[in-house]
C-alpha cells in the first residue's frame, strides 16, 4: 500500500487540516502561557528583592545592611549578621511560596485552561473549515457519480462573506458549469453525428450500387464501383468507430450481468468467416468470467481484439489466434478478484516501445495506411476506452516469436 502523493511515508495518512490547526492553536497558547508565567516570576523576584532592600536599607544597592537590629517573632533580639540571615531566610521563604503558588499552581491552571483552549480551537477550526468540507463533499459526489457528465449538474452555491473560501467555491462552480456545457455539446454531437454522418455515406452506397447494377454498366464501371464501395465501407467503419469511442469514454451507468465466456463464443462464431478467408485458425477457451456492464460495448471489446488478431497476422495460412476468458480469484475464500479476456496471435514482431502508441486513435504499425485498408486505427483505442468505462484496463505485450498478447481486465461480477 502506498500513501498519497507527497506523504512522508507510504501507507501513513497525514493528520487532517482541522487537527493541524487545533495543534497549532494549542501549542501557541501553551507557549504564550509559559512565557507569561516566566515573565511574571522574574518580575516578582525582582520586586521582592527590591522591596526588602528599600524597606531595610543597605550599604550597597540591592544588598541588605550589615549593621541592623531586629526583633524576631519569638521576641528575640537579632543584631548584625543574625538579623541579616533572618531577613535572607524570610526572603527565601517568600520566594519559595511564590514559586509554589505561581509556577506549580499556575502550571496546573495553564494545563486546564490549555485543554479548554484546544477544545475551543477544535470547534472554531471546524466552523472555519466547514465551507471547505462542503466544497470537498460536492467534488466527491461529482467524481463518484455513476456517469461522469451527470454529476456536473451539482453546484456548491456557497453563501457567506466574500472571503477566500467563497471565492474558491465560486471558482469551482464556474469550472463545473463550463465542463457541463462541454459535455452537453459532446452529447449533442454524439446524438446527431450518427444521422448527419452516416446518411450521406448510405446515399453514396445506394447510388454506386445502382450504377453498378445497370444493364448498360461496363466492366470498368463495375470495377470502379467495387473500389468506391470498399472506400465507402471503410468510411462507415471509421465513423462507427469514432462514435463508439465517444460513447465508450463515459463511465457505464446502467450495468447488467454479462458472462464474458458467452461473449467470446459469440464473437468467435461471428469472425469465423473472416478467419477462414485469411487462413487463420481461431482457438477458443471460454471459461466462466462473470462481470457487469454494457453487453454491446463488451462484445465490441472482444470483437476488436479478435479482429485485430486476425487482420494483423502472418498471412501465410499458418497463423492462429487464441481467445480465452477466465476468472482470477485473489480474495480469501475465493472472493474478490477480476475477470480477464486474453487474445494472443501470431504475426510480425512488435517492438515493446511501440506498444503504448497502439492504444492511441489512428496509430497503427506498418504501412497499413492506404484508403482501402480494412483497419481504421481505432480498434485498440476503443478496447481501452470500453475497459476503462467498466472500471478495468487493458495491457499488451509482445509474444515470443511474433504477434501480441493483449489482456483486458474487468471487475468480477456475481456468479
Amino acid at each position: 500500500m502506498t500513501g498519497p502523493p507527497g506523504s512522508g511515508a507510504p501507507g501513513r495518512r497525514s493528520p487532517t487540516l482541522r487537527a493541524r490547526l487545533t495543534l497549532v492553536y494549542g501549542t501557541l497558547f501553551l507557549l504564550a502561557g509559559l512565557t507569561l508565567l516566566g515573565v511574571t516570576y522574574l518580575l516578582f523576584d525582582q520586586q521582592l528583592t527590591a522591596s526588602f532592600t528599600d524597606r531595610y536599607g543597605g550599604d550597597e544597592p540591592g544588598r541588605l545592611p550589615r549593621k541592623m537590629t531586629l526583633i524576631s517573632r519569638n521576641g528575640d533580639v537579632l543584631v548584625g549578621p543574625e538579623a541579616q540571615r533572618f531577613l535572607l531566610q524570610e526572603q527565601e521563604s517568600l520566594r519559595d511560596a511564590a514559586v509554589t503558588s505561581l509556577l506549580t499552581q499556575g502550571a496546573v491552571a495553564l494545563v486546564v485552561v490549555g485543554a479548554v483552549a484546544v477544545a475551543l480551537g477544535w470547534v472554531v477550526a471546524g466552523r472555519v473549515l466547514a465551507p471547505l468540507h462542503r466544497v470537498t463533499e460536492t467534488a466527491r459526489r461529482i467524481s463518484a457519480a455513476p456517469v461522469a457528465d451527470h454529476g456536473l449538474r451539482e453546484r456548491i452555491a456557497l453563501d457567506g462573506p466574500a472571503d477566500e473560501v467563497k471565492e474558491l467555491a465560486d471558482t469551482f462552480d464556474t469550472m463545473v458549469e463550463r465542463l457541463d456545457r462541454s459535455f452537453d455539446g459532446q452529447r449533442r454531437f454524439v446524438a446527431n453525428a450518427s444521422h448527419e454522418l452516416r446518411t450521406p455515406l448510405t446515399l453514396n452506397r445506394a447510388l454506386v450500387e445502382l450504377a453498378m447494377h445497370r444493364k448498360t454498366a461496363s466492366p470498368d464501371v463495375r470495377r470502379l464501383g467495387e473500389s468506391l464501395l470498399e472506400i465507402n465501407a471503410r468510411h462507415e467503419r471509421l465513423i462507427s468507430g469514432l462514435l463508439l469511442l465517444a460513447r465508450s469514454e463515459h463511465e457505464i451507468a446502467d450495468r447488467s450481468p454479462v458472462d464474458l465466456a458467452d461473449v467470446v463464443s459469440h464473437v468467435v462464431a461471428q469472425t469465423a468467416g473472416e478467419a477462414r478467408e485469411a487462413g487463420i485458425t481461431v482457438h477458443e477457451s471460454a471459461g466462466p468470467a462473470p462481470t457487469a456492464g454494457d453487453a454491446l460495448l463488451l462484445e465490441r471489446l472482444v470483437h476488436n481484439l479478435v479482429e485485430n488478431g486476425i487482420r494483423h497476422n502472418t498471412g501465410d495460412g499458418a497463423g492462429w489466434v487464441r481467445v480465452a476468458s477466465r476468472t482470477v480469484r485473489d480474495g480469501p475464500g475465493g472472493r474478490g478478484g477480476h475477470v480477464e479476456v486474453e487474445v494472443s496471435n501470431t504475426g510480425p514482431a512488435v517492438p515493446p516501445y511501440d506498444i503504448p502508441r497502439l492504444f492511441k486513435p489512428f496509430r497503427r504499425l506498418g504501412a497499413d495506411r492506404v484508403v482501402t485498408g480494412k483497419g481504421t486505427g481505432l480498434g485498440l483505442s476503443i478496447v481501452r476506452s470500453v475497459a476503462l468505462a467498466h472500471g478495468g484496463d487493458v495491457t499488451a505485450r509482445p509474444r515470443e516469436g511474433g504477434g501480441l498478447v493483449v489482456t483486458a481486465v474487468l471487475p468480477r461480477g456475481e456468479e
